[in-house]
């Protein structure tokens, strides 16, 4: 049994100063960076993704600016993939379901941002292509969103998209305890 780490977005956009600032991008991606280190050290196939918006009326993660860039602290070494995708789901017009195939890989720990759009795309999409899926519920961000005139907090979408995960795609669990896990082999 093989386990992929897939970094979803972590992308400057997402942190302080960017066009599409999310709620504890900072605290997530210093999670995802341990896990990142735990798959390098244990030579586990890791996976970067990284959104570049083809959409006209798009404000964020344009082509050419700085906001696509992948964050300094969680960025894919040289021989680490970089998988470009255009949608929410980290599986449609990509060649990522290819390479987790030819990596022999049959579950996947999910990290990234955002956990109410395309972690939770990806994760459902993996789910239904039969990868078992586990994500790295502090390694995760998202933002407050709007619904019928109210405002939803960041950590309420954040709690109500990992219970939904929870229910039936994913496990879902701390950084702690899977590092935890990896260690005790």
């Amino acid at each position: 049994m093989i386990e992929a780490l897939i970094l979803i977005d972590m992308q400057k956009d997402y942190f302080p100063g960017g066009r599409m600032e999310l709620r504890g991008s900072i605290e997530a991606t210093g999670a995802a960076s341990c896990l990142l280190a735990a798959f390098r050290e244990a030579a586990l196939p890791v996976f970067h993704i990284q959104h570049i918006s083809t959409n006209p009326s798009a404000t964020f993660f344009l082509p050419g600016t700085t906001g696509i860039e992948i964050h300094h602290s969680v960025a894919p070494l040289p021989d680490e993939p970089v998988i470009i995708k255009h949608y929410p789901n980290s599986f449609r017009g990509t060649d990522l379901l290819e390479r987790i195939r030819r990596a022999e890989v049959d579950s996947i720990l999910f990290c990234g941002m955002m956990t109410s759009m395309c972690v939770d795309a990806t994760v459902r999409a993996a789910f239904d292509l039969g990868i078992t899926c586990t994500v790295a519920q502090d390694a995760c961000a998202t933002r407050d969103l709007m619904f019928s005139g109210e405002t939803i907090p960041a950590p309420q979408v954040h709690g109500a998209f990992l219970a939904a995960l929870g229910a039936v795609y994913a496990d879902i669990r701390t950084t702690d305890t899977i590092l935890e896990e990896m260690h005790n082999g």
